[in-house]
C-alpha cells in the first residue's frame, strides 16, 4: 500500500512547530548583539573621526576625496573588507539603516542614538554626493587599484577617481536609491532635527525628479568603474518605484502615490518578488507599500499586498511556492556571494511584513492554509539565531558576539596592525603578509556579519574565501532593525 501523501497544511503545521521550538532553543542577548551590530558602522567610517569614534583602533582616512573633482566628497562607509566608496550599496546600507529605526527605534532602547547616528554619517556623505543639481557622484576610488593592495585605510594610496552620473550619463538606479534612502532618513529626523529633515526630504525630491526624467541604468556608462563589483544586472525601474514609496511616505504627496499607481506596471513591481537586496528592491517595494492597505489607508495599492503575500509564501518551506534554498541547518541560502545579505534582508522583511499584519489582524493565504504573523516572526527570529550561533558548527557569524566567531575575516583595516600599534606606513604589497597570515586579525572589527557558510554549513575562517569571511554594511543595516525587534520581544 503506498504511503499516504502530506498535505500542505500538515507540512506547514509540522515546520510552524519547528521553527517555535528552534526559536526558544538558545537564549540569546539581542541587545548586546543589537549594540555591536551597530558599532560594527563606526569601523567601516570614511574620512575624518569624530572625537566620540568608540572603535579606537581606527583613524582618519581619504581625507582629500573628491578633490580630483573640485569637490568635497569626505565622509560616507567603506562598503566592505576594501577602501572603495560605493555609491549603490551605501545608499541602500543608509535606506535600510533608517527603516530599521523608522518601524524599531522605539524599542532600541539606549542604542537609538547610535543608530541614528549611523544613518546620520550615511546622509551627510550622500548630501555632499548630490550637491550639484543634475549630477550624483556615485564612487570613490579605482576598485582594480584598491583590490590590488592590501593596505589599512588610513595609509591608502591608491587611485581616489571619481566616478559620477549626470544627465548624459544617466544612473535611475543609484539615483533612485539615493532618493529613498535620503527621504527614509528624512522620517528618521523628522522630530529629532525638523531643519535637517527638511534638506534630506527636499534633496530626495530633486534627486528622484532628476532620476525619473533621465533613465537609464549606471553601469552602462560607468561599466569599468563599478563592474564587476556592483553592476545593475535587475534594471533601474524598481529603484524609481521604491524612492517614490520612500517619497509617499516620508512627504505623504499624491503626486508619489499617482506616480506608484501609475507605474506598477510599466516598472514591472511584480517581477522577480521574492529578491531584495543593493540591486533588487522588488520585495522591498511590495512589503513597504503593502503597509498602506493593510492600514486602511489605499485600498488602491491592493496588487502591492498581494505581491507581498506572495513573496512571503515563496520562502516557506514545505510549500508549492518555495522558492529560496535552505541549507541543512536552516539558513536560507542563495546563489552568488556573501549569502548573508540575503539572510538579513529577507528576514527584515518577514518580521516587518509581520508587524503590518499583526496590526491589520491579517494572515497571509499560501496555497488554502494561512501563514500567521507568529510563524513570519518565527522564521526570522530562527535566521537570526542562526547567524547568532544557533547552527551545526555552533559558530556565531556577529564578530565579537559568543565564545566562537570568525577571525580571519576578508577585511583590510582589521586584518593589518592599527596606526596606533605600528604608526609606520604599511605599503600596498607589505601588507600581503597579514592577508596570507594563519594568525587571527589583530584589529577585532566588533559586530561585524561576515558573508556567512555555504549550502553545506560549512565555513572557512579564511580571508581568501571572501565570498564567506567578508562583512559588508548591508549584511548589518538590516540586522539592526531584527536585533532591536527580538531585544524588545525576547
Amino acid at each position: 500500500m503506498a504511503p499516504k501523501a502530506v498535505t500542505f497544511p500538515v507540512v506547514l503545521a509540522v515546520f510552524t512547530l519547528c521553527l517555535l521550538f528552534a526559536a526558544s532553543a538558545t537564549a540569546h542577548d539581542y541587545s548586546d548583539a543589537l549594540r555591536k551590530c551597530i558599532l560594527f558602522f563606526e569601523g567601516q567610517r570614511s574620512g575624518k573621526l569624530p572625537p566620540d569614534q568608540r572603535v579606537r583602533w581606527r583613524s582618519h582616512s581619504a581625507l582629500h576625496d573628491g578633490a580630483s573633482a573640485g569637490v568635497d566628497l569626505t565622509g560616507g562607509y567603506y562598503d566592505a573588507g576594501d577602501n572603495i566608496k560605493f555609491g549603490f550599496p551605501m545608499a541602500f546600507t543608509t535606506t535600510m539603516l533608517a527603516w530599521s529605526v523608522i518601524d524599531f527605534g522605539r524599542i532600541m532602547g539606549p542604542e537609538l542614538g547610535n543608530a541614528v547616528r549611523a544613518v546620520k554619517w550615511g546622509t551627510d556623505y550622500l548630501l555632499k554626493a548630490t550637491a550639484t543639481d543634475g549630477v550624483v557622484y556615485v564612487q570613490v576610488g579605482d576598485a582594480i587599484s584598491d583590490h590590488n593592495c592590501w593596505e589599512r585605510p588610513e595609509d591608502m594610496d591608491t587611485l581616489r577617481t571619481v566616478s559620477k552620473i549626470d544627465r548624459n550619463h544617466p544612473g535611475s538606479d543609484v539615483a533612485g536609491e539615493t532618493a529613498a534612502a535620503l527621504a527614509a532618513a528624512s522620517i528618521v529626523f523628522r522630530s529629532r532635527d525638523p531643519t535637517y529633515s527638511r534638506i534630506l526630504l527636499n534633496r530626495a525630491v530633486k534627486v528622484f525628479r532628476f532620476a525619473d526624467t533621465y533613465r537609464g541604468a549606471y553601469s552602462n556608462d560607468l561599466h569599468s568603474a563599478v563592474c564587476p563589483f556592483y553592476c545593475d544586472n535587475n534594471g533601474y525601474q524598481d529603484e524609481l518605484l521604491w524612492a517614490a514609496a520612500w517619497l509617499h511616505k516620508a512627504s505623504r504627496r499624491r503626486q508619489y502615490r499617482e506616480y506608484i499607481i501609475k507605474n506598477e506596471v510599466i516598472l514591472r513591481a511584480g517581477d522577480t518578488i521574492n529578491e531584495f537586496g543593493w540591486d533588487n528592491k522588488h520585495a522591498g517595494i511590495n512589503v513597504l507599500v503593502s503597509k498602506e492597505v493593510l492600514m486602511g489607508k489605499s485600498p488602491s495599492f491592493k496588487s502591492f499586498q498581494n505581491n507581498a503575500d506572495a513573496f512571503i509564501c515563496s520562502l516557506l518551506p514545505g510549500t508549492n511556492h518555495l522558492q529560496v534554498q535552505y541549507s541543512p541547518g536552516g539558513l536560507i541560502f542563495k546563489a552568488g556571494g556573501s549569502n548573508m545579505q540575503h539572510v538579513t534582508s529577507l528576514s527584515f522583511l518577514l518580521l516587518a511584513y509581520s508587524n503590518y499584519l499583526s496590526h491589520a489582524n491579517h494572515a497571509v493565504p499560501c496555497g488554502g492554509k494561512s501563514a500567521s504573523p507568529a510563524l513570519l516572526k518565527s522564521l526570522a527570529r530562527r535566521q537570526v539565531n542562526y547567524i547568532l550561533g544557533d547552527n551545526p558548527i555552533k559558530m556565531s557569524y556577529m564578530v565579537g558576539y559568543g565564545t566562537r566567531y570568525p577571525r580571519r575575516i576578508h577585511h583590510r583595516a582589521s586584518s593589518v596592525p592599527s596606526v596606533r600599534v605600528h604608526p609606520a606606513r604599511i605599503g600596498c604589497k607589505a601588507g600581503s603578509r597579514y592577508f596570507f597570515s594563519p594568525d587571527p586579525n589583530p584589529n577585532v572589527l566588533v559586530g561585524a556579519v561576515v558573508g556567512g557558510p555555504n549550502t553545506t554549513d560549512a565555513f572557512p575562517d579564511s580571508r581568501p574565501f571572501f565570498q564567506e569571511s567578508e562583512p559588508t554594511t548591508y549584511i548589518n543595516a538590516p540586522l539592526v532593525g531584527l536585533l532591536a525587534y527580538f531585544a524588545g520581544h525576547p
